[in-house]
């Protein structure tokens, strides 16, 4: 891919990380140093990409006037090795790369068989697009080796070294052709594949039988030229089996590397040596002296009529590639959104189940058990939070935290809705009904703004609502704290207990009222009585409620002291 791909798919993955950082829910800190570490790897990848765009690998230097073709190339792109590359690129410096492109292909020079991996290395670092295109050829020709020894060794440096360039994750299918010097001069390619016998004869893009190939010409001459022709080729092949391939294998494996192989029958062949390989291999078998030697300095032939036998990987364009990629992010991207949502959505299912079975599992309050009275609204209030809260999705709809299509609120709010609209607290048995006795404190005239410490001057006010309770005796005391909507959800309920809280204390030091007589609770702004819309309402519902349970009798027994403290009525969330 070229680098203004690359550098788009980094910005989509730094959105994409931007959007999951709002789906999932985060504390503020936590979402704030998200977005700096994706802003961070994202400028990162991009100024590597810039830095590696101006610096081309130094492993891959070409040759002077020689240039790669464009990124949109789609041909096989072939790595040679072996023998007579000199007659195939001419004369190129050791340490630079020659190139060659023809109508079929593009031909890179490897000099030495221990650059192949550094060479593919800095061939995709130039061209990343290439990678499902690239392959390898190997060129063996028997005439130009009089050592058999010395090519085996040859042939086992160059298994090691395509083996380290393929552990990069490329699969570089491999080509194994020789040059074959015969006296009827040049002959089409002959090329079969690794571990079947069937020659197949390549020509002006046809491909037949060798049988077909020897029958196509009426003439005589021709005939037994082919047949010639015929004879020296399963020599060649034979010589193959024999010499090369049992040595283009992985170290500790039998699996040859070879997929394909292919011979050039030519009228003279360069660098060819007397007594060389090919003049011993027909000495053992036919006792014959060899053929005559006829070198000459010329270009030999690119395989191009069999480059489409190498098993290349279907090729891509680089926008397809990354579109692909992009593909992948975003279907990551949505699949952990989809997490975070049925996690959320199953935590918040979870625990309105369990206060509706913790609400059901409290009995009826009786005239002994006032507590139970104590842990029903208690259970109550819990509820009245969650059904606010669903009521609020309803309305104004639901967060993406729980949404995607995997919300299960509306399933509960029916149920947890019709438990609220039967919850009653019936009187005390054998008790007429009383109403209980309620006094409500405003609580600016007793706290400063966002404090739960009692003003100075609020002592009027709590002596008056402390001469009411007095007046009750051994009732239960129930003192609740309340906020408006103004600010964070759960500071307002622990600052509405922190009040009722501050109250009570007072109240039990100057009345001399044992510490069991007293509920605590803290409802934030689950109970206004008044709109949070205006100035007025939220005056109104910052309030301090004390309401006497008309219960005679019911903390007689309790013995004031210091340690103990009253019940509490409300979650300190």
């Amino acid at each position: 891919m070229t680098s203004n791909l690359y550098r788009i798919l980094y910005l989509w993955a730094g959105l994409l990380a931007f959007a999951l950082l709002v789906v999932i829910p985060l504390a503020l800190w936590a979402r704030a140093l998200g977005v700096l570490i994706a802003v961070c790897c994202v400028a990162w990848a991009w100024v590597s990409q810039n830095r590696r765009a101006e610096r081309p690998p130094g492993s891959f230097r070409l040759a002077d006037n020689m240039a790669l073709p464009a990124t949109s190339f789609r041909y096989p792109v072939v790595l040679v090795c072996g023998d007579c590359l000199d007659n195939l690129f001419g004369e190129i410096p050791a340490e630079q790369l020659a190139l060659r492109v023809t109508a079929l292909g593009c031909y890179v020079r490897v000099p030495n068989v221990e650059q192949l991996p550094a060479v593919t290395d800095g061939l995709l670092a130039l061209r990343p697009g290439w990678a499902g295109q690239l392959g390898v050829m190997f060129i063996v020709s028997p005439g130009v080796h009089s050592d058999g020894a010395v090519l085996a060794g040859k042939v086992r440096g160059f298994s090691h070294q395509l083996a380290q360039a393929r552990k990069r994750g490329i699969a570089l299918p491999l080509l194994l052709a020789s040059y074959l010097q015969t006296l009827q001069g040049e002959e089409p390619w002959f090329c079969w594949d690794n571990g079947h016998a069937e020659v197949r004869v390549r020509n002006a893009g046809a491909c037949v039988g060798l049988d077909e190939w020897q029958r196509q010409r009426a003439d005589m001459s021709v005939q037994a030229a082919r047949m010639h022709a015929s004879v020296q080729l399963n020599s060649a092949v034979a010589w193959l089996n024999e010499a090369v391939l049992p040595y283009l294998v992985i170290r500790n494996s039998r699996n040859c590397l070879a997929t394909t192989c292919a011979i050039k029958l030519m009228a003279s062949l360069p660098q060819a040596v007397p007594g060389g390989l090919w003049q011993q291999w027909l000495r053992s078998r036919v006792a014959l002296a060899g053929n005559r030697q006829v070198t000459a300095d010329v270009l030999l032939p690119f395989p191009d009529p069999v480059l489409n036998l190498l098993a290349l990987r279907p090729l891509r364009t680089p926008l397809q590639r990354a579109s692909v990629v992009a593909l992948w992010l975003f279907t990551g991207a949505v699949v952990i959104a989809l997490a975070s949502s049925a996690w959320q959505n199953t935590l918040l299912a979870r625990q309105i189940s369990d206060d509706l079975r913790r609400y059901s599992a409290i009995p009826q309050p009786t005239q002994r058990h006032q507590r139970e009275f104590l842990w029903r609204e208690n259970a109550v209030s819990v509820l009245r939070q969650h059904a606010q809260r669903l009521d609020a999705y309803y309305r104004h709809g639901v967060p993406l935290a729980f949404g995607l299509g995997l919300y299960r609120g509306e399933q509960l709010r029916a149920p947890l809705q019709a438990v609220l609209a039967a919850h009653s607290e019936p009187p005390p048995a054998g008790k007429p009904e009383r109403s209980a006795s309620a006094v409500r404190l405003d609580s600016l005239s007793l706290f400063a703004p966002g404090s739960a410490q009692l003003k100075p001057g609020s002592t009027h006010v709590l002596i008056k609502a402390l001469v009411d309770i007095k007046a009750q005796p051994g009732w239960l005391i129930v003192i609740a704290g309340h906020t408006d909507a103004t600010g964070d959800s759960e500071k307002n309920l622990r600052l509405s207990h922190a009040r009722a809280a501050a109250v009570h204390a007072w109240m039990q030091h100057m009345g001399g009222i044992p510490a069991s007589c007293f509920a605590v609770q803290g409802f934030g702004a689950t109970h206004p009585i008044a709109s949070n819309d205006t100035e007025a309402g939220r005056a109104a519902n910052r309030r301090v409620d004390i309401r006497l349970v008309p219960e005679a009798g019911a903390c007689e027994l309790a013995t004031p002291g210091p340690g103990r403290q009253p019940p509490v009525a409300s979650r300190d969330v």
